[in-house]
């Protein structure tokens, strides 16, 4: 049995910092094992991906996809957690959950973008549900359990060329008639 005052690292498990540049004994000294002069033998230089000027590995390998900077971050909430935050009496099952309602529940720590309502896991408690995006599967499943997920409004769909100049001829218009009924 191994007593407190018997424990110790294994050997070689802490390795003390080699201290360059102290005189010609220590193995180590006058250029601290840098080398004679040179870009490499001074202080700042970080040439990581640098191969002597031929074209660098991560520019020559093949690049796939884009990084979408506009795209929505959520937070996921599964039907399973759900139900035990219900089960467990952190969540009210009788008033509106919505983001902040889970939030101060403790079952996210922060909402992002909005919450977006999963299917893994099963609900039987009757919800009411205040959520930026559910999966048809999630959304099914609340209202099999007699519950409600309310989404957010869609955004109406964009208007073509010929409704736009229709659009700004009637605002146009209507600018004209209050100037005149101004005067």
């Amino acid at each position: 049995m191994t007593k407190l005052n018997d424990l110790h690292d294994n050997p070689g498990a802490r390795k003390s910092r080699v201290r360059v540049g102290r005189g010609i004994g220590s193995g180590v000294g006058k250029t601290a094992g840098r080398g004679q002069k040179g870009q490499t033998s001074r202080s700042g230089v970080a040439i990581k991906g640098f191969e002597g000027g031929q074209m660098p590995l991560h520019m020559r390998l093949p690049k796939r996809g884009f990084n979408n900077i506009f795209r929505k971050d959520y937070s996921e909430l599964n039907l399973g957690t759900l139900q035990a935050m219900v089960d467990a009496g952190r969540l009210d099952a009788t008033a509106l959950i919505d983001a902040q309602a889970l939030v101060d529940a403790g079952v996210l720590t922060h909402v992002r973008d909005g919450v977006r309502l999963l299917a893994k896991g099963s609900l039987t408690a009757k919800v009411t549900i205040s959520v930026a995006g559910a999966s048809a599967a999630a959304k099914a499943a609340v209202e099999a359990a007699g519950g409600t997920v309310v989404l957010p409004a869609p955004k109406p769909a964009p208007l073509s060329r010929d409704e736009q100049k229709v659009a700004r001829a009637v605002a146009r218009e209507a600018k004209a008639a209050a100037l005149k009924a101004a005067k």
